[in-house]
């Protein structure tokens, strides 16, 4: 089945059809820069040239850097505050909408390194903030957002997602320390299995990962930064 599958992110809206059999995008994905403020019309707006590039008219699926339950937006950290309480489904024309890094997990599990992969898992996206997906067997526990857990009195994110080392200027040393703390503090409170690495950071895996030392098995996600696309395309095609 062919889905059009969009990525919401805090620095780019990210789209491209996707073959939700194989788990692959099947044209050039197309990134559009999140305007700023990430408003709800606008970001729609974007969205919606996202649809128009590829002249689609089939189902679509969108991620939202937030907690969405059943269509409804209730936090936007990483964008304008507006996003709460909007119906993100009406809003996207009928599109099927869940958050960003449970869909880039379920892509990971799906299609990536933790399929066939029993017990606790966890995907964790570094991006503008930290996103998170868990899973137990196989099965998604949704909109867990962990990375809001404190650490050292801030958010988690504040002090260990992809942007706060770009904005603290942070040696690659020095922010691999960081997200080894993070990391041994959801290692403590989950006992996973396994750990998978998104985000745009996965990319870089060799840079940081390497310098990251916890009991937990840690890998770059197989699908890097299209896992969001593939899973949001997913979802559409599974249905409700």
């Amino acid at each position: 089945m062919k889905v059009l599958g969009i990525d919401i992110g805090g620095s780019g809206i990210k789209g491209a059809p996707v073959d939700t059999e194989a788990g692959e995008l099947t044209q050039e994905r197309l990134r559009i820069e999140t305007p700023q403020p990430a408003k709800p019309d606008e970001v729609a707006e974007v969205v919606a040239a996202v649809v128009a590039h590829f002249s689609w008219n089939g189902p679509v699926g969108v991620t939202f850097p937030g907690v969405v339950v059943d269509g409804v937006v209730l936090t936007a950290a990483n964008v304008h505050h507006s996003w709460v309480g909007v119906d993100a489904v009406k809003l996207f024309g009928g599109a099927t909408v869940l958050n960003d890094a449970d869909a880039a997990g379920t892509a990971e599990m799906t299609f990536g390194l933790g399929r066939d992969r029993k017990g606790t898992v966890l995907v964790l996206t570094f991006g503008t903030g930290i996103g998170s997906a868990l899973f137990t067997d196989g099965k998604l526990v949704p909109n867990t957002e962990l990375g809001h857990l404190q650490v050292r009195g801030k958010d988690a994110e504040h002090r260990a997602s992809a942007r706060a080392r770009e904005e603290h200027e942070l040696s690659w040393e020095k922010w691999a320390g960081r997200v080894e703390e993070y990391l041994r503090h959801v290692e403590m409170l989950f006992s996973p299995s396994l750990i998978i690495i998104g985000g745009g950071v996965s990319k870089k895996a060799d840079k940081f990962l390497p310098l990251v030392h916890i009991d937990t098995p840690v890998v770059p996600a197989g699908l890097q930064n299209e896992a969001g696309i593939i899973g949001a395309a997913r979802a559409a095609a599974d249905g409700p």
